[in-house]
């Protein structure tokens, strides 16, 4: 009578083994799921800042190519003369446009408007140009390069853009505009 007994269900030790089993599907299921997440996170924010990186390499280069001449530089930033819109023959602040990097930030701000930023994450941002001993006006090519911490390792990242059509014939030595593009 006693061996029927055992015969209809599970014994003690069976139960224990396959809690067991289980357990161990679902330890290895949740530390999956966790590192899939992760893995996910970490590529979301590694395209987030190429996608950062193309769009300030595109917009930066459009602007310099198509500006009329870089007036002025610093450590920090570049001022570019976008074009004669009031057709004076003279630089305007409101024909400006100043690439910067302010609190960790690259960001283009022109006169009257919120900066827009280009790129939220960098550091060690360094603008060169084509000659330091050239006179600011007659510079031409610019780099912009910076640091972007991605996946815990620090990549360099340069954009170099000339300009196309300069402008710095307009200018007498002393900077001041002497004839009108349109001449």
């Amino acid at each position: 009578m006693r061996a029927k007994r055992n015969e209809n269900g599970f014994t003690f030790v069976e139960l224990l083994m396959a809690l067991m089993v289980v357990s161990i599907v679902l330890a290895a299921t949740a530390t999956l799921a966790y590192t899939l997440g992760a893995v996910n996170e970490t590529t979301n924010d590694m395209a987030e800042k190429q996608a950062q990186v193309r769009f300030a390499s595109v917009r930066i280069s459009e602007l310099i190519r198509h500006c009329k001449l870089i007036c002025g530089d610093t450590a920090t930033s570049i001022t570019i003369w976008k074009s004669d819109d009031n057709s004076d023959n003279v630089i305007d602040s409101s024909e400006q446009t100043y690439i910067e990097a302010v609190d960790g930030k690259l960001q283009l701000r022109d006169p009257g408007a919120d900066p827009v930023v280009l790129i939220a994450q960098c550091s060690n941002v360094q603008f060169q140009f084509d000659e330091p001993s050239l006179l600011v006006m007659k510079r031409k090519f610019v780099s912009i390069s910076f640091d972007i911490v991605e996946d815990i390792a620090t990549r360099r990242y340069q954009i170099n853009a000339a300009l196309r059509g300069w402008a710095g014939n307009l200018l007498n030595t002393a900077g001041d505009a002497v004839a009108s593009d349109d001449d």
